[in-house]
């Protein structure tokens, strides 16, 4: 049986997921969302691949990059830019929220 893939980037899904969890776990680590050039190596993958990764996932979930740019704004449930909705857990906080 052949991998599903998205058919506008050719890029199969468990590798979308496989980025989606790493994108997640370095904004729960971190505070903040990696850049493409830092997703890479955590995916293993060219730079390129993981600027096009990080688009098509924006386009299927209701994360969005800041317009004109290849940087994440908004990854669910967290916003990578300032708000005024502020996340604290416990003693750690430096999120936001949408």
């Amino acid at each position: 049986m052949a991998a599903v893939t998205d058919s506008s980037q050719d890029i199969p899904v468990e590798e979308l997921d496989r980025a989606y969890a790493t994108i997640m776990a370095s904004i729960v680590e971190h505070a903040d969302a990696p850049h493409y050039a830092e997703l890479a190596p955590m995916l293993g993958v060219e730079v390129e691949r993981a600027r096009r990764i990080m688009h098509e996932l924006c386009a299927v979930t209701p994360g969005w990059m800041h317009p004109g740019t290849d940087w994440l704004g908004s990854f669910p449930p967290f916003n990578v830019q300032p708000t005024q909705y502020r996340i604290q857990i416990g003693e750690r906080h430096g999120w936001f929220g949408q």
